[in-house]
């Protein structure tokens, strides 16, 4: 029996933002699963760089089937907020959010907020601690938490409506959210394999095919060079990221690659991931 096709993400960093529409459609009419948007909380060399959850979101509306996945980092946004916009672009989108989840820690990188590079325990528990305050504060409300029921006059029902109560290493969150729950239950945490924390993933990315992932994430492997093999690369994981180095690259890429066919219509049925139960809702059960 044949290996299932592979699913297909492309990383648009670099690609001009007048050309990035374009370049995103073309991925969706071939049938790529989504698109990731690099970020870096320093300067480009040009001096110009749209953030990447902005570009998703002004994605979000060009687009309709797609997965959009801007990389936020967890060393420098507040995680509260990140845990909104992320919430917000999967509304957006209607259901097509995921997070790369990224951790810069550098010293230029980390003086931009005041804070100082962390050892490695360090930086694995404040991206741990962060992926888990996201998830709980998109649980934080249930499904059914919204009522409109204009006879009574009630919007929603507050039981249904939780705080979390989350203490981390260096921050505590109280929520709940400020959005209500995003209509794939949770958005799809991309993690890369180098962090460690496969079992916080959705998908993990990974940079040798051959590496040990934790049973339960789909994994990714990144493909860097030109002509790829991804024929080869069939069974070994269940898709792949390609890094074209420039526009023309990534043309090419996008027509040569084989197109596997958007499932949808959220990228969790695309990517064959369930719908998430309420954390909050399992409690209460």
């Amino acid at each position: 029996m044949s290996a299932p096709p592979l699913h297909l993400a492309v990383e648009l960093d670099g690609v001009p933002f007048a050309d990035l529409p374009a370049a995103v459609a073309a991925a969706e009419a071939t049938g790529f699963a989504l698109v990731t948007l690099a970020d870096s909380p320093l300067p480009p060399a040009s001096g110009e760089r749209i953030e990447a959850g902005v570009l998703a979101a002004y994605l979000a509306r060009r687009t309709s089937r797609i997965g959009l996945a801007p990389a936020l980092p967890v060393t420098i946004t507040e995680p509260f907020h990140l845990a909104t916009q992320l919430a917000s672009l999967d509304h957006a989108s209607a259901g097509r959010a995921a997070w790369v989840v990224a951790a810069p820690n550098g010293a230029d990188e980390l003086a931009t907020v005041g804070r100082a590079p962390l050892d490695a325990a360090g930086l694995r528990r404040e991206a741990e601690d962060v992926i888990r305050v996201a998830r709980l504060l998109w649980d934080s409300w249930e499904d059914d938490a919204i009522i409109r029921d204009v006879a009574s006059g009630r919007f929603l029902d507050a039981d249904r409506v939780h705080h979390v109560n989350f203490e981390g290493a260096t921050f505590s969150v109280a929520g709940p959210l400020i959005t209500t729950r995003p209509p794939q239950g949770q958005v799809v945490v991309i993690v890369p394999h180098a962090l460690g924390l496969d079992a916080f993933a959705d998908v993990v990315l990974v940079e040798d095919p051959s590496d040990v992932v934790e049973a339960g994430p789909l994994v990714f492997a990144e493909v860097r060079s030109y002509p790829a093999r991804l024929d080869d690369l069939a069974g070994a994981v269940h898709g792949i990221r390609l890094h074209p180095q420039s526009l023309e690259e990534l043309t090419a890429v996008i027509t040569q690659a084989p197109g596997r066919p958007v499932a949808g219509p959220t990228l969790r049925d695309t990517l064959g991931l369930r719908r998430p139960v309420n954390t909050f809702a399992l409690q209460e059960a």
